[in-house]
C-alpha cells in the first residue's frame, strides 16, 4: 500500500488531462481511505467542457489525530495534454533504467504519492493531516482550489501549516523551495477607430498609432527594482493584432495584450490602474484579469522544518526563492503559511516526462519528516 513506486504508477495510469475528474480520484480515495482518511469529493462548475466554467472535481480529505496541530498536503491530479511523439504511451507508466516515465511523473503526480507514501508514516494520533487536491491547477484554476478553501472555511478545517508539492528543485532533489510567488495579472488592450479608405485619411480614424503610443509608454516603465526576496517586477508585452486582410483600409480597431508577473511591492489592482490611466490619455481601452497576488512566507520556523528534513536525508541545504510562475499556493496563502517543495522539474509538461525512480523514495522520507515536525511544533 504505501511503495511509493506504485502509488506513482497507479495515479500516472488514471488519465486526468486538465480538467480532471473521475478515475484518478478514485484511485487517490482508495488509497487514503486505507490509511484512516475521510474524504470528500465534489464538483463545482456547470459550464460545457471546454470552458472556463467546466466542471472541476476536487478532494479534501482529512485524518483527525489527538494531537492539537493540523497539517496539510496540498497538489492537484491534474496535467497538461501530452502531446505526441512518447516513447511510451503517456498514461501507460514505465520504468526504463533509474527513471519512471509518464505525465504527470514530475508534475504532480509524482509528488502525491510521496505524500501519501509518507502519511502512512506518521502516526495516526500525532495531530490532523489533510489532503488538498484539485482537477484544475493547470487550466482557468476558477473551480479548484478555490473551492477546496471555501469549503475547508464551511467545515472549520482550515490547516496551521501547507506544503504545496509543485516541483521546485531545479538541478537535484532538494536545492530549492519556494517560500513566495510573484503576482501575475493579464491585460486586454483595445483602441477603437473609424474604417476607412488609406487615399482618404480625413474620413477614417486610424487607431493603430494610438495603441502603438500607448504600448510605447508602458514598454518605457520601470515598476521597481526589486526587493530583498522578489526579482524585479515585469511587463511583457505578449500580442498585437489588428487583422487587416486589405493594404488599402485604415482599420477600425487595434489590439493588444500585455501581462505582468509583480512583486510584493504592488497589487493586481494597483497594476491595472497604472496601466488603466496610461492607456485612457491615448483613448485604449483596457481589461486586466488578475491571477493572482503575490505571496511571501518569510523565513522562520516553516522554512526550517523543511530544510532540515531536506539536509537529513539529501545533505543539500535548499535555497529560499521566489521565482518561476504561479501555483495554486496563491489562493492556499490565504488559509495559513504555505511553501512549495518536491520534485526536480527538468522535464514537466514536456514529452517523456519522467522522474528519477530513486527520486519518489527520497522525497516520501523527506515529506514524512516535514509532518512530523509540522504535528510537533
Amino acid at each position: 500500500m504505501t511503495d511509493v513506486l506504485d502509488l506513482a504508477k497507479r495515479l500516472i495510469a488514471a488519465p486526468s488531462v486538465t480538467p480532471a475528474t473521475g478515475a484518478v480520484f478514485d484511485e487517490m480515495q482508495a488509497m487514503l481511505e486505507p490509511l484512516g482518511f475521510t474524504v470528500h469529493r465534489f464538483t463545482r462548475g456547470s459550464g460545457p467542457a471546454g470552458s472556463d466554467e467546466a466542471p472541476v472535481e476536487n478532494l479534501f480529505a482529512i485524518r483527525t489525530g489527538a494531537g492539537p496541530k493540523h497539517f496539510a498536503f496540498a497538489g492537484h491530479l491534474d496535467v497538461v495534454p501530452p502531446g505526441e511523439g512518447w516513447e511510451s504511451g503517456a498514461f501507460a507508466p514505465e520504468q526504463r533504467g533509474d527513471l519512471l516515465y509518464g505525465r504527470g511523473a514530475v508534475d504532480m503526480k509524482g509528488a502525491i504519492a510521496c505524500m501519501i507514501a509518507a502519511v502512512a508514516d506518521v502516526p495516526a494520533d500525532a495531530g490532523t493531516i489533510s489532503f488538498v487536491i484539485t482537477g484544475d491547477e493547470e487550466g482557468p484554476a476558477l473551480h479548484g482550489t478555490r473551492a477546496l478553501i471555501d469549503f475547508m472555511r464551511a467545515n472549520d478545517h482550515a490547516p496551521d501549516l501547507c506544503l504545496v508539492g509543485e516541483p521546485t528543485s531545479v538541478n537535484r532533489l532538494g536545492d530549492m523551495m519556494k517560500i513566495g510567488r510573484r503576482g501575475s495579472v493579464n491585460m486586454w488592450l483595445s483602441a477603437k477607430g473609424t474604417q476607412g479608405h488609406v487615399a482618404y485619411p480625413h474620413l477614417a480614424d486610424n487607431p493603430i498609432p494610438r495603441l502603438v503610443a500607448a504600448m510605447a509608454e508602458l514598454e518605457a516603465l520601470v515598476l521597481d527594482e526589486g526587493t530583498d526576496w522578489f526579482q524585479p517586477s515585469n511587463l511583457e508585452i505578449t500580442d498585437i493584432e489588428v487583422g487587416n486582410p486589405a493594404h488599402n483600409v485604415i482599420p477600425g480597431e487595434a489590439r493588444a495584450r500585455l501581462s505582468i508577473r509583480f512583486n510584493d511591492l504592488h497589487s493586481g489592482a494597483s497594476l491595472s490602474e497604472k496601466v488603466t490611466a496610461i492607456c485612457a490619455r491615448h483613448q485604449v481601452d483596457v481589461r486586466p484579469v488578475i491571477s493572482g497576488e503575490p505571496f511571501l512566507t518569510p523565513p522562520g520556523q516553516f522554512s526550517g522544518m523543511i530544510a532540515a528534513a531536506v539536509e537529513a536525508e539529501t545533505g543539500v541545504v535548499p535555497e529560499a526563492s521566489t521565482s518561476g510562475g504561479t501555483s495554486d499556493a496563491r489562493f492556499l496563502r490565504s488559509v495559513c503559511p504555505v511553501i512549495e517543495f518536491g520534485l526536480v522539474n527538468a522535464t514537466m509538461h514536456k514529452t517523456d516526462e519522467a522522474v528519477a525512480v530513486a527520486d519518489l523514495a527520497v522525497l516520501a522520507r523527506i515529506y514524512a519528516r516535514i509532518a512530523r515536525a509540522a504535528l510537533e511544533s
